[in-house]
């Protein structure tokens, strides 16, 4: 009874308190749960009249990509006039462990978020099954309907919306193919236990198979698994081609160093990545899709509702070029610009 009474005595003033509770003491728990829905509605309101917006984020793994995704989310917010005493910001890394993502998901649901964050998609189904009444922003998604996070991605069906990060895979294959038109075998190298990986190697091999190139195809489950998987393929593939993919992408250093060791081009969808491994990319740039983001996030502050904003897709592709792999593989400018194309659909 003493913790009910403090849960109260949090939303209501202590004049308004003293005289609830002399009426509780009378007429019982009776009186006490017929009220408890009304004093609860009123608390929600005295939130938002305080003015401080709460938002949750779930970030799946600590890694560079999405590492970028939430500082873009965060400084376009801060940017835009959301900051300080404005909003708080409960921030949850999971470091790509199941039972966290569930934990962590509880805690964000129980804290009545005035919106949720999810960055990637383990964290997005996690958050979106223990918190469906909260509306649920995403990034750093390649798939949202196969993720069950959507059935309609022009009119959100679920309470969740967002931005995905899937770009041109088959344009992707084809570039690869423009800048190393001798290779005669291309090895993929991914997480198979993630959705969005998996999507986009389908896609990769179709492509793969019209372009009539041999795959290799080799899985790391977990970081400890890049650096044995990457040397595999360097020994059969002519060149490397890395979806965004979260494992491979918090071992990019690692795939960096086996590609010089071998002298084995690769190629990588992460614009982000490429400072770390490829030789050259059009991709996404995480920064820039959390920027997207926290754009719809604004939007659902200002009383939008998930299934008014459509899936986005990355509003800018970036040609990222890595000088020193360019010289060591002859690749040039020239050559990458033109390739380019066959991502933009230019």
């Amino acid at each position: 009874m003493t913790g009910v009474f403090l849960f109260f005595r949090v939303c209501l003033s202590e004049e308004r308190f003293l005289e609830m509770k002399s009426k509780w003491k009378k007429w019982g728990i009776t009186f006490l749960a017929a009220t408890a829905m009304v004093v609860i509605t009123g608390c929600q309101k005295q939130s938002r009249s305080n003015g401080t917006i709460k938002i949750g984020i779930l970030q799946l793994i600590d890694q560079k990509a999405l590492n970028a995704a939430k500082r873009g989310f965060t400084e376009e917010l801060a940017q835009k006039g959301y900051h300080g005493s404005k909003l708080k910001i409960d921030f949850l890394n999971a470091n790509g462990d199941q039972s966290n993502l569930t934990a962590m998901s509880a805690r964000l649901a129980q804290d009545h978020n005035t919106l949720n964050l999810a960055i990637a998609t383990p964290a997005a189904q996690a958050l979106h099954k223990a918190a469906p009444k909260t509306p649920l922003l995403f990034t750093a998604i390649t798939d949202p309907k196969s993720a069950g996070l959507m059935t309609d991605t022009k009119r959100p069906d679920r309470n969740a919306t967002g931005v995905t990060d899937l770009v041109n895979v088959k344009g992707q294959i084809d570039f690869t193919h423009r800048l190393f038109p001798k290779a005669k075998t291309v090895g993929l190298l991914y997480n198979a236990a993630e959705p969005n990986s998996v999507y986009q190697i389908k896609l990769a091999e179709k492509e793969l198979k019209r372009l009539k190139l041999k795959v290799v195809v080799k899985t790391a489950a977990t970081t400890n698994d890049v650096e044995q998987a990457a040397q595999a393929l360097s020994q059969k593939a002519d060149v490397i081609y890395v979806p965004t993919d979260n494992v491979a992408a918090a071992a990019m250093p690692t795939i960096g160093k086996v590609s010089a060791a071998t002298k084995t081009p690769v190629v990588n969808a992460d614009a982000t990545m490429i400072k770390y491994a490829g030789v050259a990319t059009v991709g996404v740039d995480y920064e820039d899709l959390g920027r997207q983001t926290a754009k719809m996030a604004i939007a659902l502050l200002k009383g939008k509702k998930p299934r008014s904003l459509p899936l986005e897709s990355p509003a800018k592709l970036h040609l990222k070029m890595n000088a020193s792999r360019m010289k060591q593989f002859h690749v040039t400018a020239a050559q990458a610009r033109r390739a380019a194309k066959a991502v933009r659909g230019k």
